[in-house]
């Protein structure tokens, strides 16, 4: 664990790498002339470190004189965050990943024009750097059972699924294959079905929601210190979120679900038998998963259901919209379907950046919306199933090698930054090389 959540087989630092690349060949292009007339006031291409650091989300770069590069305003996306990652998780092959990474739109020429990656002829350089983090990563889980570890776009500020590379090969290699998307069905779900299912051709055969008692007791208004206190009353008013997101599945997406309840040792009988009548009604199962404390033995109520969905399963797959209607369209209709807004705002740049997007031919691309992970709305504290808002879009901005529009909510960042207590302070390595802190 500690080595798949550290360094690993170094893909994410050749993701980096691939990204700084871009960005220094794109600032020696205008060091050396500017031939193809980059408007430096209109750069979109920023660098990237795999590392919360909020103080490279702003910077000025260039200083020190004309040796030292042309001064302009620039700043740090955390790995995750790049396009480049994106691209990884979305290619077929070498060669898609060579086209993709071409597309990359870098820059605006002073007449407005997009400037790509591949009228930098960096592609070739990018994929090189790529060659080997672009096979999938084989490992075993501690039940001996093979498991494909590859890629790592965060749910909330990309489409947070592992790449499409990964999951074909295993659907290749064994009769079922599960694969995670990241957060809840208003991120990874969304994203997962309208962006990489849409793209690769697939379709889930059923879907695992996990939850938690202790999740939904958080919801609906009990302090982190409390969860472990059984509280009916609470839970009662956190079960929405849940049902929520089995509505999302179930009724937007049409495919057929069951909640995963991971056991706490603090649940009690009462709490899961709330969540199972709740869920119940509305035509889905709750399976208590043991798999922390039990292993594999621990989830077989689960896998059992998913058996019976996928033997049981009549009907295909919906999109949450279609690609050919407007990209505005295409974010309020998320907006009202998956988080149960009553309406997607606009600021007066998201507007503009719509506008130019669609003249510029981008407009039938698919949405990756970057909102929080902690509401079904982009206002961290708004908890539960809530009501009467409306979601703000303040950006808006094309990943053409990715091959979707990312539309940035609230106030959700690609740079984050560190806790007030970092988790490094408790990370430390002894004599035999043994990790201990990062769990």
């Amino acid at each position: 664990m500690e080595d798949i959540n550290l360094h690993f087989t170094g893909d994410f630092h050749a993701i980096g790498a691939a990204n700084n690349l871009l960005a220094a060949m794109l600032d020696n292009h205008i060091y050396q002339g500017n031939e193809l007339n980059i408007d430096q006031r209109r750069i979109t291409w920023r660098r990237c470190v795999d590392m919360n650091d909020r103080q490279l989300r702003f910077i000025v770069s260039g200083l020190g004189g004309k040796v030292n590069g042309v001064p302009r305003e620039d700043g740090f996306d955390i790995t995750v965050a790049s396009e480049v990652m994106a691209i990884f998780c979305l290619s077929k092959d070498i060669n898609d990943l060579k086209e993709r990474l071409a597309r990359i739109v870098v820059a605006y020429t002073r007449d407005g024009k997009p400037v790509t990656a591949g009228d930098l002829k960096a592609q070739g350089a990018m994929a090189a750097l790529l060659k080997d983090a672009l096979k999938p990563n084989l490992v075993q889980t501690l039940g001996k059972t093979p498991a494909f570890v590859h890629g790592g776009p965060f749910a909330n500020i990309a489409h947070g699924c592992n790449s499409i590379m990964a999951t074909k090969m295993a659907l290749h290699l064994a009769d079922y294959v599960v694969t995670e998307a990241g957060f809840g069905a208003d991120l990874g779900a969304e994203k997962f079905i309208d962006i990489k299912c849409r793209m690769a051709g697939l379709e889930p055969s059923a879907v695992v929601i996990v939850a938690t008692v202790r999740a939904l007791k958080y919801n609906g208004g009990v302090s982190k210190e409390k969860l472990g206190e059984k509280n009916l009353e609470a839970l009662e008013k956190g079960v929405p979120n849940l049902l929520k997101h089995v509505e999302n599945i179930t009724k937007v997406f049409n495919l057929p679900a069951v909640v995963a309840l991971n056991r706490f040792p603090t649940d009690t009988e009462e709490e899961i038998e709330l969540v199972k009548e709740r869920c119940g009604a509305l035509g889905v199962n709750v399976k208590v998963s043991e798999v922390w404390a039990k292993g594999g033995e621990g989830g077989i109520e689960v896998a059992q259901e998913v058996l019976r969905l996928i033997e049981e399963k009549n009907s295909s797959m919906n999109f949450a919209y279609e690609l050919d209607i407007p990209i505005k369209e295409k974010i309020k209709t998320i907006a009202r379907r998956i988080y149960g807004a009553d309406d997607a705002l606009f600021t007066s740049d998201a507007e503009k950046q719509i506008g130019e997007l669609e003249k510029l031919g981008f407009g039938n691309l698919p949405i990756c919306m970057a909102k929080t992970q902690y509401s079904l709305s982009d206002d961290a504290t708004k908890l539960g199933r809530p009501e009467g808002f409306k979601i703000t879009v303040r950006e808006v901005y094309v990943s053409a090698g990715a091959g979707f529009i990312v539309a940035i909510t609230g106030s959700i960042m690609k740079m984050p930054g560190l806790p007030k207590v970092p988790a490094a302070e408790k990370i430390d390595v002894d004599e035999n090389g043994r990790i201990t802190g990062l769990f």
